[in-house]
């Protein structure tokens, strides 16, 4: 009797063992360690069911047999102790995985929104500072008298004068690629609408097409924030490396999520071997990763470039 009692307890011991080694396997993407030690598990399983088949019909059972039914008791106890272990290890690294990876989403978050706060502060700066000031320089100059002046001097104050517009221009386009206004003001739908047409008028050579449905809405200032740096990113890239005719990009809001969906007729590139070569694609992932969002990239040489960013609002600031 007491080793029939063995038995079954060694079963049981095993079997629970063994559901938490299929526990285990599903965790930690079908390791082949607790693959075997299932396998290992079940015939062991399967030993202590013809043990206790063939020590049935007899009733009675040698010191020995008892024996050996006490060192299966402790070996299966301390392999199923062994395993519950080893779940609470999985488990522990996963929350710890999980908890490096908020944390790390959150520092990034952190230096991004100092960024942009930054970014802000030095474009104001910018434009209440020096913008009045070449303000003052161009009415000054206006006020300048042409008349009795020699042809050297008018061309002086002409050249002057165009000099100081062009600052004043330049001052207001690095002003607003700092911090665009627009952006802040309109949301996202219009501040990628300005920035595309502001670059159309710079780039004659490569046409952008600009779509979306977007009709005002406004996002989390972060998302909004993030996926223009994303589409500026793409588009200075393209601009630069790709030798690109035609760019085309598209911002589509579905009430869950907004989708961006990207392209290019440039060089194309390999993204694994040019991640790292100034094309700006990790830093283009980070900031999706911060959002949760998702980004899908394709290129190859001589096939231009395609690119889709899906951000979840659900989740995009969990």
């Amino acid at each position: 009797m007491v080793v029939k009692i063995l038995l079954i307890v060694s079963i049981v011991l095993q079997l629970a063992a063994t559901s938490v080694a299929i526990g285990l396997v599903r965790k930690t993407k079908f390791n082949s360690v607790w693959i075997l030690l299932i396998v290992t598990m079940l015939f062991m399983t399967a030993s202590r069911v013809l043990q206790f088949i063939n020590f049935a019909p007899r009733g009675t059972a040698s010191g020995w047999i008892i024996a050996l039914s006490w060192i299966d008791i402790v070996i299966s106890l301390a392999l199923t102790v062994v395993l519950f272990n080893a779940r609470r290890l999985v488990e522990y690294i996963d929350r710890l995985i999980f908890q490096n990876s908020l944390t790390s989403k959150r520092i990034l978050s952190t230096i991004l929104r100092t960024e942009e706060k930054e970014r802000s502060r030095f474009s104001k700066e910018l434009h209440d500072g020096m913008g009045p000031l070449l303000s003052s320089a161009r009415m000054s100059l206006s006020a300048l008298s042409t008349e009795g002046q020699s042809a050297v001097n008018l061309d002086i104050i002409a050249n002057t004068s165009h000099v100081v517009d062009e600052a004043i221009r330049s001052l207001r386009e690095i002003s607003n690629n700092l911090s665009p206004h627009v952006l802040g003001e309109f949301g996202l739908g219009k501040g990628v609408e300005n920035f595309v047409g502001r670059l159309s008028g710079i780039h004659p050579a490569t046409k952008i097409e600009y779509t979306t449905n977007l009709r005002g809405e406004r996002f989390d200032t972060d998302i909004e924030v993030i996926l223009y740096r994303v589409i500026c990113e793409l588009v200075s890239n393209s601009l630069r490396h790709s030798g690109a005719s035609l760019i085309a990009l598209s911002l589509d809001y579905d009430g869950a999520g907004l989708t961006l969906d990207y392209s290019d007729n440039g060089c194309g590139f390999n993204p694994a071997s040019d991640a790292g070569s100034g094309m700006g694609l990790g830093n283009i992932a980070s900031r999706i990763n911060t959002l949760g969002g998702r980004l899908d990239l394709h290129s190859a040489r001589g096939e231009g470039m395609t690119a889709r960013v899906h951000i979840d609002l659900a989740r995009g600031h969990e």
